[in-house]
C-alpha cells in the first residue's frame, strides 16, 4: 500500500456578472446539480468549493434549495466553503480599500446564509500580487490556493511542491497551497486511475503530502461535450469510486483540514503571475505565437524539463494595455471607487444610499468582461455593457447622494483615463460624456443614466494570436472531449474571410478625410485612403462653462493631402437635456479641389439582427436591421432603435448629408470556439465639399438620445441596471 496523502480537490464555480439567465441556469442544470447530487452518494468524501458571490446570489434567488443543501453539507462538514472577493474580482485591479470590503462582505454573506465561518479565500484567475497577502489577513483570511505555477516562477521545483508554504508582507502572515496544473489537465479529461497513479508517485516520495486540484467546476458538465462525459458516460462516479477503493492511503479532505494538521513546507515570496495560460494570454498577440512557437519547439530538447519552470508569459494589468477598452473600463471603475471613498469620508448622507452605491460599484468589478483569452471576455458585449451598468448606477446613487435631483449641468477636465494626458468632462442628470483631445478628439464614453447605459462600450478589432488557426480554416474529423484551451472549433462558416482589423479606436466623433471617390465598400473594408492626419492627433482644448450650458471647444490644425486645414469641433451640453450638439467648422479647406469630410460615429450595446432593433428615418420609417449597410444620399437625419433596451438614438444635421453605416464585428474565441460577435454600429455622416470664396465649412450635428420607451415601460429606480 502506497504512503498516505491528502487530496484536496477544490472546485471554483463562477457565472459573470451581466450572463444571460439561461445560460447560468443551463450551468446550473448540467454541472452545478448534477455535481452535488452525484457527491451527496459518496459520504465518505469531502471537498472544498468556492461558488462566486454573484453566482452564489443568483442560485439563492432562483434555487434556494441547492444554498440549502450547501449549508448542510458545509455544516457536517463534508464541504469546506471558500470566500474570496464577492463579485468575483481581479484582486490587484482593485484600490486596497475595495478589496477587503469585497472579501469581508462575502464573508459575511456566507455567515449569514449558510451558517459557516470563512477560512480561506480564492483568488480570482489566480492573479497573484505579494501585496495581497496583508489585505487578505486585514480581511480575516488564514489561506488561498495558487498554482504551482507560481511557485516554480519563485524557484522551487515539482519535488518541493508537497504541502502549504507560508508567505508574508509587511509582518502578516498568509498560508498558500499549490495547485497542480498536471492534475488541472487530467481531471477530468484523463482516465480517473491517472490521477490515482500520479497522487501514488507523490506519496511514494512524500508521505503524508498535500495535494491540491484547484479549478473551474464547470469542467463537470458546463464546457462543450463535458456533461455526457462526466455524468452520462460515468467519469465522475469513476473518479470517486477510484477514491473510495483507495481512501485507505487517499485522505480526501479540506484546506482547512490541511492547515490543521499539517505542517508548512517552509516560507516563500511568490512573483506576480497567474496560471501558465493566463501570463500567456497577457503577452501581445504577436509574442504569444513566438512563445507558443518556441515551447513547442524546446519540449523535445532533453533541456526542457529543467528550463521551463523558468519561462513565464507576461503580466495580468497588461491587458489594459492590449485591450484599451479594458483600461477605459478600469479608469471609470477607479473614479467611482474615489468617489465613494469621498463620500465616505464625508460622513454625510444615508448609509443605505452608501451601501447600494457600493454594491454597484462591487459588481463593476466583476472580473470577466476586463480580460479575454480562452474565454470571450472582454469580446462579450453583455460583459462590458453589465460593468459599465453597475458603474453608471453607482454614480447615479452617489449623484443623489450629494443632493444632485433636479437639473443640473457641469464640465470638468483631468486625467480621467491614467495616460497622463488631460480629457474632459461634461455631465448633467441625463447624461455623462468623456473626450479624449489627445487621442483625435474623440468621445470615448456616453453614458445614459436612466438606463444605465454605456453607448460607447465598443470593441475594435484587433489580431489575435488563435486568429493563424482561423485563417488556417476549419479542423476537420470530430472533435473528441478535450480541454477548452486544446478545442479547434468553428461556430459558424467563412469566419477566415472576417478576421480584420481596425487602425484607430472604434469611438465617436472621429474625424476622417477621404478621396472624393472613395465608397461604401471601401470604407467597410478598411481599404479607404486617410488623406487627413485628424484620426489620432492633438487636439487644443478648453471648456466654457455658462449657468445651464456647458461646451467643449476642441481645435486642430492639421493636413489634408497637402493642404494645411483647421479643424474646430465643440460638443456642447445643456442642463436636463438628452442632446448632444456637435459643431464642425472647417478653415482653410483647399481652393483648387473638393474635401471629403466623414465624422465617424460608433454605437455599441444596439446589437444586430432583431427585427426590434433598426435604423429609421426622420420621420419614423424604418430602414433596416442595426447589422445593415446603407448608403443614403441627401438625408436629414439618421435615428437607431432598441426597442427591447427601449433606447432611441437620433442623428441629425444641419445640412443634407449622406450616411454610411455598417456593423463591427469581431472573430473571436470562446469556450464554444470560435465566433462571429456583433461589437458596435457604425454611423458616418459625410460631406463632398466644393471649395468656395471663403473656404470653409461649417455643419452642426444634434445627437438625441431617447429612453421613454424604457422610462414608460416601467419605472427605473437609479440602482436598478438594465441588461442587454
Amino acid at each position: 500500500m502506497p504512503n498516505s496523502i491528502r487530496f484536496v480537490l477544490a472546485l471554483h464555480n463562477h457565472q459573470p456578472i451581466g450572463n444571460f439567465h439561461g445560460v447560468i441556469e443551463q450551468a446550473y442544470r448540467e454541472s452545478y446539480l448534477p455535481f452535488l447530487d452525484l457527491f451527496e452518494k459518496y459520504p465518505a468524501l469531502k471537498i472544498a468549493l468556492h461558488t462566486s458571490g454573484c453566482l452564489l446570489e443568483w442560485l439563492d434567488a432562483h434555487h434556494p434549495e441547492y444554498v440549502d443543501r450547501l449549508a448542510e453539507l458545509a455544516l457536517a462538514g463534508r464541504i469546506e466553503i471558500i470566500g474570496g472577493a464577492l463579485e468575483e474580482a481581479i484582486l490587484p485591479m482593485l484600490p486596497s480599500r475595495d478589496r477587503i470590503g469585497q472579501i469581508r462582505r462575502f464573508t459575511q454573506w456566507i455567515d449569514r446564509r449558510l451558517g459557516v465561518q470563512v477560512r480561506g479565500a480564492w483568488i480570482p484567475e489566480r492573479v497573484w500580487e505579494q501585496c495581497l497577502t496583508s489585505d487578505l489577513v486585514n480581511a480575516g483570511i488564514e489561506y488561498t490556493i495558487l498554482d504551482d505555477f507560481h511557485f516554480r516562477n519563485a524557484g522551487l521545483t515539482d519535488e518541493q511542491l508537497s504541502s502549504y508554504y507560508l508567505t508574508e508582507d509587511d509582518g502578516h502572515l498568509l498560508k498558500v497551497f499549490p495547485g497542480s496544473e498536471r492534475l488541472r489537465y487530467v481531471i477530468p479529461f484523463g482516465q480517473p486511475q491517472e490521477t490515482i497513479d500520479y497522487l501514488a508517485q507523490i506519496a511514494a516520495v512524500h508521505p503524508n503530502a498535500v495535494v491540491v486540484f484547484g479549478d473551474d467546476g464547470e469542467k463537470f458538465g458546463t464546457w462543450p461535450e463535458t456533461h455526457k462525459h462526466v455524468y452520462t458516460d460515468g467519469w465522475l462516479g469513476r473518479f470517486f469510486d477510484a477514491l473510495l477503493a483507495n481512501q485507505d492511503w487517499i485522505k480526501t479532505t479540506t484546506l482547512a483540514d490541511a492547515v490543521d494538521n499539517a505542517p508548512p513546507a517552509g516560507k516563500i515570496y511568490l512573483p506576480c503571475s497567474s496560471y501558465r495560460e493566463m501570463t500567456e494570454w497577457a503577452l501581445p498577440a504577436e509574442q504569444i505565437n513566438e512563445y507558443d512557437h518556441i515551447t513547442h519547439e524546446m519540449e523535445h530538447d532533453g533541456r526542457w524539463p529543467v528550463l521551463k519552470r523558468f519561462v513565464r508569459g507576461g503580466f495580468w494589468r497588461n491587458f489594459k494595455v492590449k485591450y484599451p477598452e479594458s483600461d477605459e473600463m478600469y479608469s471609470r471603475m477607479l473614479m467611482i471607487s474615489q468617489r465613494l471613498a469621498a463620500a465616505e469620508d464625508a460622513g454625510t448622507g444615508s448609509s443605505d444610499v452608501l451601501n447600494a452605491a457600493r454594491d454597484e460599484l462591487y459588481r463593476g468589478q466583476c472580473n470577466c468582461g476586463y480580460w479575454h483569452g480562452a474565454f470571450g471576455g472582454i469580446y462579450l458585449p453583455h460583459l462590458r455593457n453589465a460593468v459599465y451598468q453597475h458603474l453608471i448606477s453607482a454614480d447615479n446613487l452617489l449623484n443623489d447622494l450629494a443632493g444632485r435631483h433636479g437639473s443640473w449641468v457641469e464640465a470638468n477636465a483631468g486625467d480621467y483615463n491614467l495616460d497622463a494626458r488631460q480629457e474632459l468632462q461634461l455631465a448633467n442628470d441625463k447624461l455623462f460624456a468623456l473626450i479624449a483631445p489627445a487621442r483625435g478628439g474623440m468621445l470615448y464614453e456616453l453614458d445614459v443614466r436612466t438606463i444605465c447605459h454605456n453607448l460607447l462600450a465598443t470593441l475594435a478589432r484587433r489580431p489575435e494570436a488563435y486568429h493563424r488557426k482561423v485563417l488556417a480554416g476549419a479542423p476537420q474529423g470530430d472533435q473528441q472531449v478535450a480541454s477548452i484551451h486544446d478545442r479547434v472549433v468553428f461556430k459558424q462558416p467563412g469566419l477566415d474571410q472576417r478576421v480584420q482589423y481596425d487602425t484607430y479606436p472604434r469611438k465617436s466623433l472621429v474625424d476622417h478625410f477621404y478621396n472624393p471617390d472613395v465608397d461604401l465598400a471601401a470604407v467597410v473594408s478598411g481599404q479607404a485612403e486617410e488623406r487627413g492626419d485628424f484620426v489620432a492627433g492633438v487636439y487644443e482644448s478648453r471648456i466654457r462653462r455658462g449657468t445651464n450650458r456647458v461646451q467643449a471647444v476642441l481645435n486642430r490644425t492639421g493636413r489634408v493631402g497637402e493642404q494645411t486645414v483647421h479643424v474646430t469641433k465643440t460638443i456642447t451640453l445643456d442642463a436636463n437635456s438628452s442632446d448632444l450638439e456637435i459643431g464642425y467648422v472647417l478653415e482653410n479647406l483647399p481652393a483648387d479641389q473638393v474635401v471629403h469630410f466623414a465624422p465617424e460615429f460608433n454605437f455599441a450595446g444596439l446589437p444586430s439582427g432583431a427585427d426590434d432593433r433598426y435604423f429609421f428615418d426622420v420621420n419614423q420609417q424604418r430602414l433596416g436591421q442595426l447589422g445593415q449597410q446603407l448608403d443614403l444620399v441627401d438625408v436629414d437625419g439618421l435615428g437607431l432603435a432598441d426597442e427591447w433596451l427601449g433606447i432611441g438614438v437620433m442623428l441629425r444635421s444641419s445640412l443634407p448629408t449622406r450616411f454610411w453605416t455598417y456593423p463591427i464585428e469581431t472573430v473571436s474565441q470562446s469556450e464554444g470556439g470560435f465566433e462571429l460577435v456583433h461589437q458596435s454600429v457604425v454611423v458616418v455622416p459625410h460631406w463632398i465639399i466644393q471649395p468656395n470664396s471663403e473656404r470653409r465649412f461649417a455643419v452642426t450635428l444634434r445627437l438625441t438620445v431617447d429612453t421613454s420607451l424604457a422610462e414608460n415601460r416601467r419605472p427605473i429606480r437609479r440602482a436598478e441596471v438594465v441588461t442587454s
